[in-house]
């Protein structure tokens, strides 16, 4: 494809599958010219030269405004894309000092929209580098909306439920999980969807026609409403620390485990967990596997039914984990200053496990 009806004579575009870029995320490569994005805080990072930055991307959007954020120099921006179908330029910076510039460009929502990425475009003379060496530490986790970092910035409402919004204040970047992984100075593979409940049939996500985490968990695209769904090669990525944040969302439109720890849809939902967590043990033999919930209000009876899951797996390298006040910290989405606290807790209990954790 060429682009040269974006670019003014001044410009060039440096390409997406240019060797100096640093990829992170569940991404589909399978056109290296034009990735696609799909899940939250997939990203790529990349140093330039020069005043200006320019992305060219295009967006398959699903609902909600959709946004895309970026760091450059150390400070966070975003900005929002137009629904349209076909490609689109968008101005990230200008006026920088003309020197070299660091930026981390990331996806800031998950499947309400996903998006191809085309490259970047810099003044004509520019420079791009690569990154500084990964530290080899990889994460992943299997969440939803709070993993995913859904309404995280409504700082205004900590403690109180969401306001009204149109995706505007969802940033992967402040999810629990992402700044865990800054701190841990590890990659994270963020495959988490807002609203994703374990069991198809139940939760939020898509409905009336519920899609569980149980038929996405091992896909790049999997969100029907954008385009077919596409199996996800592990062989790419093996993380050494595996969180699932699955159990919040299931209690819609029945709270069941509520009503009744023992009934048979009760024992259904630990039969298909502990069937869930066993796939993830086989796909990765030696991770350690921690099972958790987050402070987002919640019957503790879905915790209870964890950590029998938790004992019945008999397997040392999988944890159960609880929050401070997990459960009961909010009956709204966790925003940021929560999820720095969520965060220190987590880092707090994966380096009680020393350094060995990250050694395969």
């Amino acid at each position: 494809m060429e682009f040269n009806a974006f670019l003014s004579p001044g410009e060039r575009l440096i390409r997406s599958d240019d060797p100096a870029f640093q990829y992170t995320g569940r991404i589909d490569f399978d056109d290296p010219a034009a990735p696609v994005f799909v899940y939250p805080y997939s990203s790529v990072k990349m140093r330039f030269s020069g005043p200006s930055l320019k992305v060219l991307l295009n967006n398959r959007h699903a609902y909600w405004n959709n946004y895309l954020g970026f760091v450059i120099d150390g400070e966070q921006k975003k900005i929002q894309i137009s629904e349209g179908t076909g490609v689109q330029c968008l101005t990230l910076a200008e006026n920088l000092e003309n020197r070299e510039h660091e930026l981390f460009f990331f996806k800031r929502q998950d499947s309400c929209h996903e998006i191809l990425l085309y490259g970047f475009v810099v003044e004509k003379n520019a420079k791009v580098f690569p990154p500084e060496k990964r530290t080899g530490r990889k994460m992943e986790v299997f969440g939803d909306s709070v993993s995913a970092g859904e309404v995280s910035e409504a700082v205004e409402y900590v403690g109180k439920p969401d306001p009204e919004h149109n995706g505007e204040y969802s940033n992967s970047y402040y999810s629990y999980d992402a700044i865990a992984s800054r701190k841990l100075g590890a990659e994270l593979h963020n495959i988490s969807q807002g609203g994703i409940a374990l069991l198809s049939g139940t939760g939020w996500f898509r409905l009336p026609d519920t899609l569980g985490i149980e038929e996405t968990w091992d896909k790049i695209e999997y969100n029907p409403d954008i385009g077919p769904s596409k199996p996800w090669d592990f062989s790419r990525y093996t993380p050494q620390v595996v969180l699932v944040a699955i159990g919040q969302n299931d209690n819609h439109p029945d709270d069941y485990m509520k009503e009744d720890e023992s009934s048979d849809r009760s024992e259904k939902w630990r039969m298909h967990y502990e069937m869930f967590v066993r796939n993830i043990r086989r796909t990765y033999p030696s991770a350690l596997i921690v099972l958790a919930t987050t402070i987002l209000e919640h019957d503790e009876g879905w915790d209870r039914s964890i950590e029998r899951v938790k004992k019945r797996l008999n397997d040392p390298k999988v944890v159960h984990f609880l929050y401070s006040n997990n459960g009961r910290g909010t009956p709204g989405h966790i925003r940021i200053p929560e999820a720095e606290r969520m965060a220190e807790e987590l880092c707090t209990f994966l380096e009680s496990f020393g350094e060995r954790i990250w050694q395969r």
